[in-house]
């Protein structure tokens, strides 16, 4: 943050209203002036001459004229001078006095001492307003130092008549008060100095924290914007506090820019990671999409689904080749695979109908088939089972019924074919010699299991499982019938 370019503030130039007849300033080394030689020469500077030759533009003040002091004021400051009858003024300094101008033209010797006891107010008053702007909080030492040497030089040996002893006292005071000011100033800047510096490393932590926070799972874009209101809050910073020293200055920003570098390095070799990475996953995505172009007619259901989920596998394991590469290569690998699975749909709806139309004819045959049991005896049962044998053959020729029916009518054709073997067994057991040694043992063992079914029966609420144990009940009495 520039120093402000700020000067004591100054007074307003005092002029005497005769400036036709002001006297000049003494210079004993030379002889008095006359009134008409003072004209328009160099006098006492004013507070606004003051600024002028410290070079400095001041700050707003109240303006204190000669009209502004009061004839008590006037009359104690003349009363340190005297004006001789050639109008020379005299001022009493120390032990002695001294000439101090030649106002000849003067109506009174009062006329003439109070000219000069302005010009003495007018001095006072800058050492005044010194004095206040140095306890000023905007004040800058330079401008301390300026002030006191540009006072010191006026207090020296000035054209007024006043008391000259409390001016150079009250001067004295304030340079010394002036090197009080300077100490506190530079203590005041060195801890807003220590502060800056301590708000600044924060920022640059900050910074550096990020940097090394760095890895695959950084969220490149929100630390760019981390980074940049990093780099904002230092501008602010530097705009709005104390500038500091240049060697701090340098060092904190090339830590921040070492951090700042770090990031920048690192997101680009992520980016060329990525772009090298998508570029794989592009050329992965469109060698699937080239198969499944060469997949999509194929009428070879089952193998070519299998080589389309090995696509899609292959899909997710590619990466990802850009958010708007991606879903345009989607739709072409999508529009493939629609081809084909829609294909494979409609050949799936033809043959659920044309199996529920086989379910139907075999429903028509289970019909005839059942209605061949009971059968009493050996006789009747090589009559079912050479009316069963048709039927199993016309079976086979219906083809295909749907998935879900497939145990279910076969379970009711094969429950047929088990009530006429049955029979068939029992007859063959009667004319097998040995047959009657293990006829009454056998009989017993079908009592016993029918009396177990009749009680899982009773208990069973599950139809489909009642269903069975009643058709094997069935079985059980035909058996028991053909041994009895």
């Amino acid at each position: 943050m520039a120093d402000e370019n700020v000067t004591p503030e100054s007074t307003a130039d005092v002029n005497d209203a005769k400036a036709s007849a002001a006297p000049q300033e003494h210079r004993p080394a030379a002889p008095v002036p006359s009134p008409a030689a003072m004209a328009g020469k160099a006098h006492v500077p004013s507070p606004a001459a003051l600024s002028a030759r410290a070079g400095k533009a001041t700050t707003a003040a109240p303006a204190v004229l000669a009209s502004d002091y009061s004839d008590k004021q006037i009359d104690e400051a003349a009363a340190f001078g005297r004006v001789a009858d050639d109008g020379t003024v005299f001022v009493t300094d120390g032990d002695s006095e001294r000439p101090v101008g030649q106002f000849p033209d003067a109506s009174s010797p009062k006329e003439a001492l109070s000219l000069y006891a302005r010009r003495f107010l007018d001095l006072k008053a800058k050492l005044d307003l010194f004095a206040t702007r140095l306890e000023n909080a905007s004040i800058k030492p330079h401008e301390i130092d300026e002030s006191v040497t540009l006072l010191g030089e006026e207090v020296r040996e000035p054209a007024v008549v006043g008391d000259l002893s409390s001016l150079r006292s009250e001067y004295e005071r304030l340079s010394s008060r002036a090197g009080q000011r300077k100490d506190e100033i530079a203590a005041t800047r060195k801890e807003a100095m220590a502060k800056a510096v301590a708000e600044r490393t924060v920022i640059v932590e900050k910074a550096e924290q990020l940097a090394a926070s760095l890895g695959s799972s950084t969220n490149w874009r929100q630390t760019a914007d981390k980074f940049r209101a990093l780099f904002e809050e230092w501008q602010k910073h530097q705009r709005t506090s104390i500038r500091i020293d240049k060697t701090d200055a340098d060092a904190l920003w090339k830590r921040f820019s070492s951090a700042r570098t770090t990031f920048n390095q690192a997101r680009r070799k992520w980016a060329q990671e990525r772009d090298s990475e998508r570029a794989s996953a592009r050329a992965a995505k469109e060698q699937i999409i080239a198969e499944a172009q060469s997949l999509k007619d194929s009428t070879q259901w089952a193998e070519t689904s299998r080589r389309f989920n090995d696509l899609m596998d292959r899909w997710k394991k590619a990466g990802r080749a850009g958010r708007s590469e991606d879903d345009a290569l989607w739709m072409k690998f999508r529009e493939a695979a629609d081809t084909f699975f829609n294909a494979r749909q409609a050949d799936r709806d033809q043959t659920s109908s044309s199996e529920h139309e086989n379910l139907a004819k075999k429903e028509e045959l289970l019909t005839k088939a059942e209605a061949l049991v009971p059968v009493a005896d050996e006789k009747a049962a090589k009559k079912a089972r050479k009316a069963l044998a048709s039927i199993q053959e016309e079976w086979d020729q219906i083809g295909y019924v749907p998935r879900e029916d497939i145990r279910r009518i076969e379970g009711r054709l094969d429950a047929v074919d088990r009530q006429i073997k049955a029979v068939e067994d029992a007859a063959w057991k009667n004319a097998d010699p040995e047959a009657d040694a293990r006829k009454s043992s056998f009989e017993e063992q079908l009592r016993g299991r029918l009396a177990e079914l009749d009680e899982a029966i009773a208990h069973e609420s599950d139809p489909s499982t009642k269903a069975a144990l009643e058709a094997e009940k069935a079985t059980k009495e035909q058996w028991l019938n053909a041994v009895r």
